[in-house]
């Protein structure tokens, strides 16, 4: 007789109405970046690791213009429902369409900061704002 473990949630249509109704707002937007990286073919930001080379996709959380070495650099926060990464386009003040909530696609080598992941000048991808 074979059990099916409980950490494993049943998939009929009434359960998933039941967890849906139960879930809190934030649960529910991490649940649909999460289903977002998978059909856009991506890596998860918490299966990331350091010297990595990788293709994430999220929403911008944060954009700041913060100097590094006397240099300006772009920083964002990109979420995408696992983790957060920090993205940052160094010798940039600006980049046209980087905004909080805009949700985008970023290419490249993780590096590790400060015990957070780090993506510098990545190669990315704006999502278009209609899918948002």
């Amino acid at each position: 007789m074979s059990a099916v473990p409980r950490s494993e949630k049943p998939t009929g249509r009434f359960r998933r109405m039941l967890d849906r109704l139960s879930s809190s707002q934030e649960e529910l937007h991490d649940a649909e970046l999460q289903q977002d990286t998978e059909a856009a073919g991506c890596t998860r930001i918490c299966d990331c690791d350091d010297r990595q080379i990788v293709k994430v996709t999220g929403t911008l959380r944060t954009v700041t213009l913060r100097p590094r070495a006397g240099v300006p650099a772009l920083e964002a926060e990109l979420f995408d429902g696992s983790a957060a990464l920090d993205v940052v386009w160094l010798g940039r003040r600006s980049i046209v369409g980087i905004e909080p909530g805009r949700k985008l696609i970023a290419s490249g080598r993780i590096s590790m900061s400060r015990g957070r992941r780090v993506l510098f000048n990545p190669k990315y991808e704006l999502r278009p704002l209609g899918q948002e």
